[in-house]
């Protein structure tokens, strides 16, 4: 299974044509130097802008120029120092950029106003900030994808493991055809914000608003001090119910196997790994508490933390000992107490595909996950889709 968080390293539709930019291919990799980027405007705002930045396979920070061009910022004498080029690239009635091999990148977009970078020392790029009111892109509407591209391939993904903002779908073509994911549809946002506020307390917090409206809606984890333990009854039962019964976990890896699991003083235990109880924090984030993956952490651990994880946000654990073979999606998010936003964001995407928590990629069959990835990639398709209406 590829995983979202290990490919890209990081806490970030309408078909595009194969040839719509050239390709150069080098003589020892295995994918293309470069991929054709085309972004599509269907939010109904004329003024539009895309901003590439990730970090080059040597090290280096880059962002693309509105031509494409690939720009390496100098370290800066002082922290929060503006970027000294203009990289936004504008998309009012479409764009199309070469994008050379970069990891753990993002494609921002932002609809009626230009995003403001910043520089720290290193060169480190300061991205907007969707949770610091004081940032300078706080009050504007914008969001983002994320990709890797390497010599391996190029994985993009559509990630709401941070936020909801401007839906966008991916469509990437590549000489083995095209694969695609659906995103949220135009008005989604709304949608997901009245439904949010509807369910009231914690849940209608996550909705951030500005002058123009609904901004974006957060994932949980980022409001987490707010839930205090708002699961600590589900997981309680779930502690009580596996002190005497089996729990098994797959790997869904041949070379790794199945794991049994039973509760054993407060720790749920597979042999040599053992879990203590996790907080609602803990399964919001899927990295902290018991699921934080030290390094060095065995291939044991490494495949039963994402299955617990995503077993806890889908409240499917306490019922199925079997996980995640036996997993059915009609149950998932069926508990009173549960992951509302990944319930809500999931059925609002007309392919069920796209990252709600960072684990969503656990599936018995069915795919969750946002991503789209070939090692033959040509064309990498974004379309921007309205926010509101």
């Amino acid at each position: 299974m590829i995983s979202r968080r290990s490919f890209l390293g990081l806490t970030a539709a309408t078909l595009a044509t194969a040839t719509a930019l050239p390709l150069a291919r080098s003589a020892s990799a295995a994918t293309p130097d470069t991929f054709g980027l085309e972004l599509v405007n269907n939010s109904g705002s004329g003024t539009v802008y895309a901003y590439v930045t990730g970090t080059t396979p040597d090290g280096r920070l880059v962002l693309l120029r509105a031509d494409g061009t690939p720009y390496y910022p100098d370290s800066p004498s002082a922290p929060t120092t503006p970027l000294p080029e203009d990289c936004a690239i504008p998309i009012s009635s479409g764009a199309q950029v070469s994008v050379p091999k970069m990891g753990g990148a993002r494609i921002y977009v932002v609809t009626d106003a230009k995003l403001d970078f910043f520089l720290d020392p290193g060169p480190n790029l300061v991205h907007p900030s969707f949770l610091d009111s004081g940032d300078a892109n706080f009050g504007k509407n914008w969001s983002f994808s994320e990709f890797t591209f390497n010599d391996t391939q190029l994985f993009a993904n559509i990630s709401y493991v941070d936020f909801v903002g401007i839906p966008m779908g991916l469509s990437l073509t590549s000489g083995s055809g095209t694969s695609s994911v659906s995103g949220l549809p135009a008005g989604a946002l709304d949608q997901i914000a009245s439904s949010l506020s509807a369910l009231g307390g914690e849940w209608g917090g996550l909705v951030q608003t500005g002058g123009s409206g609904t901004l974006r809606v957060l994932s949980p984890h980022h409001h987490a001090a707010q839930f205090g333990g708002y699961l600590d009854a589900y997981i309680d039962q779930v502690w009580q119910k596996y002190a005497g019964t089996d729990l098994v976990v797959d790997s869904q890896n041949p070379g790794v196997g199945t794991f049994t699991g039973r509760v054993s003083g407060d720790q749920l235990v597979f042999g040599a790994e053992s879990f203590a109880k996790p907080a609602t924090a803990d399964v919001w984030s899927c990295d902290s508490g018991p699921f934080a993956l030290a390094a060095g952490a065995s291939d044991a651990r490494k495949a039963i933390v994402p299955r617990l994880a995503a077993a806890l946000n889908r409240t499917t654990l306490l019922d199925n000992p079997n996980q995640p073979t036996a997993e059915d999606p009609a149950r998932f998010y069926g508990g009173e107490a549960t992951n509302h936003y990944a319930r809500i964001v999931h059925s609002k995407l007309p392919d069920n595909r796209g990252y709600a928590f960072p684990y969503d990629d656990v599936s018995p069959g069915p795919d969750f996950s946002g991503a789209v990835f070939a090692g033959d990639p040509q064309v990498l398709t974004i379309t921007i889709n309205a926010a509101h209406g």
